[in-house]
């Protein structure tokens, strides 16, 4: 037996070349990949937003009902809204008309965009609609308080 004379590896050349389309392939990759995650953190802001909105009514119209079916007479000032975020996890009676303590979320969402812990954004009935400063009476909307700006260049903070 004897030893074979040919090509055993691979020559510099072809190295150097394989590294290169790795590298660019790589570069047209990352800036994609960077662009769904941000995507996807979006679609969560919009979803946490519309959930937490659709809370705040549901609270509000049970409110209403509460008022007009029960004869549940309201404090002086009271807009039917919750006064703290956290009512909607917690509950409420609302009389008779429901037998339970209604919950309107299991838990309040996080902000993908939230980095330093702030928290939702609140806005309350007697705010401005685009108000970034809680005037505490109720709840009446909430917002990031990101500073961010989305992919459609819309600040985050006014979705």
């Amino acid at each position: 037996m004897g030893h074979r004379r040919g090509k055993a590896g691979l020559t510099l050349i072809e190295v150097l070349i394989a590294m290169t389309i790795l590298a660019i392939l790589a570069s047209a990759v990352i800036p994609l990949a960077a662009t769904t995650v941000r995507r996807t953190r979006e679609i969560e802001l919009r979803r946490s937003l519309r959930e937490m909105r659709t809370a705040i009514d549901q609270y509000k119209s049970d409110y209403d009902r509460a008022v007009k079916v029960q004869k549940i007479i309201p404090t002086l000032g009271d807009t039917g809204y919750p006064k703290e975020l956290e009512e909607l996890v917690t509950g409420e009676q609302w009389g008779d008309l429901y037998t339970f303590k209604r919950k309107y979320l299991r838990r309040i969402p996080r902000d993908p965009f939230d980095v330093n812990n702030e928290g939702w954004g609140l806005r309350s009935m007697a705010d401005d609609p685009d108000s970034l400063s809680w005037g505490g009476e109720d709840v009446f909307d909430v917002y990031s308080q990101s500073t961010e700006t989305g992919l459609d260049g819309t600040p985050y903070n006014t979705w």
